[in-house]
């Protein structure tokens, strides 16, 4: 470990200034639509209750107020004095934690030869690594509501991809897509199914088995989606969207473990770490899911720390490796900024809540079939701009339970509306700050997530929506 002291600090996470511009010119141009709405639609506004829950039949609209320009372009600051500060910053430090855990793990040589073991393990089972990775991944969203959370490991998944001979679209899907799917198609996710169906006042296990019918249809769908992009590639590499990226990172990938010393040593540390986080998720998100990411930070932190002075023998390098990682992943910040920026314009414009209101009057007088569609494409708007489940229920739900009966929709209908729409597009919809995190730590291009993704998501919009139409239909 001796020759990393002098050699140059090397971060497996870090934005490109291409990724950088090209996500922020998205959402300087959704904050300018945003703020171009405030000159068109009236200021609205609902009563809430001591829990923070919307009051039905509160809505008082006011007369349009055009939302200062200057509000605009201050929006990015404005939001850390707004009711998501604190969820803001975070995320934001987790994100930076987990940016300086890899990069004390990439020094430490941990990274390649973790990858190493597990390549010349699964060396000949490639579709069962596939597999099974998205059946944990979907399995931790499903069950936990974990989706901003796995994106620890999307580096490794990356890594592991490459090593197998896919390309980094595989990773990102085994990985991004998968812990994805898994909160969309939610069992027990407390962060959609449990406080949504708290506000209904229902069981959360109530209507459960179509809940599990469409777990395993997802998944089935994902894994074929999956199996059939990487044998794809795996035959004929150049048609990756991100061949050229995958050349020179392949290239990084040439390792000799044998000329690393301590080699066991290094891998036995890792893994026990790993062991301890795992066991950490399950015990945090049964007994302390409220404190999740802050716990998850120490876990990070603690871990970064210990792991590099163990390894090395000196605090202050694990330490130096720790904040060039931090280094790195600060543009992801700015863009986290951005992406909060949007949610912030419309609600303080005090326009969010008008269209909120106009889409549930449209549901009165409507077919349970009709109704149960435009309940889905209100939380699929309603995405666009409040990317957190239990903040979307609290805004949601409150005005949609006693419409239900009105509408002729069971309450479990509506709920399963609600985590349709929560769910998939955390990543498609370019306000997701996770979506663009992930993608600029990968160094792959929104554009190209979009060409290579939204045929799937057309599919699942599909499928979702005759789901939907299936629950009405038998009086789910």
């Amino acid at each position: 470990m001796e020759k990393n002291k002098t050699s140059k600090v090397k971060t497996p996470i870090s934005i490109s200034a291409k990724s950088f511009i090209l996500v922020m010119v998205v959402l300087l141009v959704i904050m300018i639509a945003s703020g171009i709405s405030t000159y068109f639609l009236p200021q609205g506004s609902y009563q809430f209750d001591t829990q923070g829950q919307l009051l039905p039949d509160t809505y008082t609209q006011a007369d349009i107020k055009p939302y200062p320009v200057w509000k605009w372009f201050l929006a990015p600051i404005l939001v850390f004095g707004s009711e998501d500060a604190l969820n803001i910053i975070m995320v934001s430090l987790f994100l930076l934690t987990i940016s300086g855990f890899f990069s004390v793990m990439e020094n430490t040589h941990g990274i390649k030869l973790l990858v190493e073991k597990l390549v010349n393990h699964f060396s000949t089972k490639k579709t069962t690594v596939i597999c099974l990775t998205t059946l944990i991944f979907m399995l931790f969203g499903s069950l936990f509501g974990m989706f901003e959370e796995l994106v620890a490991l999307l580096p490794i998944m990356v890594i592991i991809s490459l090593s197998l001979g896919f390309d980094t679209m595989t990773g990102l899907g085994i990985c991004l897509l998968a812990s994805c799917f898994g909160f969309a198609s939610a069992i027990t996710n407390p962060f959609s199914v449990g406080v949504a169906s708290e506000i209904l006042e229902i069981d959360a296990l109530s209507g459960v088995w179509l809940r599990l019918v469409f777990f395993a249809l997802t998944y089935g769908l994902l894994c074929v989606f999956l199996i059939h992009h990487s044998r794809r590639i795996e035959k004929t590499p150049s048609l990756s969207p991100t061949y050229e990226n995958d050349l020179l990172k392949r290239k990084e990938l040439v390792f000799d473990s044998s000329n690393t010393k301590d080699s066991d040593r290094i891998t036995k540390i890792y893994l026990i770490f790993f062991t301890l986080l795992i066991a950490a998720l399950i015990l945090i998100y049964v007994f302390a899911a409220s404190y999740s990411v802050p716990l998850l930070i120490l876990c990070f932190l603690l871990g970064s720390l210990v792991t590099g002075t163990l390894l090395t023998g000196k605090f202050s390098l694990a330490f130096k490796w720790f904040l060039s990682g931090v280094k790195a992943m600060l543009p992801a910040i700015v863009m986290i900024a951005f992406a909060s920026s949007v949610k912030f314009i419309m609600t303080d414009g005090g326009v969010l809540y008008t269209v909120v209101h106009v889409a549930i009057d449209l549901l009165s007088g409507m077919s349970p079939f009709a109704s149960i569609l435009i309940l889905y494409g209100l939380v699929l708007f309603v995405q666009l701009f409040i990317g957190s489940a239990s903040a979307k229920a609290m805004l949601i739900m409150p005005i949609i339970a006693p419409i239900c009966s009105v509408a002729g929709i069971s309450k479990e209908l509506a709920l399963l509306a609600f985590v349709f729409g929560d769910g998939f597009t955390n990543v498609i919809f370019p306000t997701n700050a996770v979506l663009l995190i992930g993608l600029s730590m990968a160094n792959v291009s929104y554009g190209k997530w979009f060409r290579h993704t939204i045929l799937l998501q057309l599919l699942m919009l599909t499928i979702t929506s005759l789901v939907l139409l299936f629950g009405v239909a038998i009086g789910y």
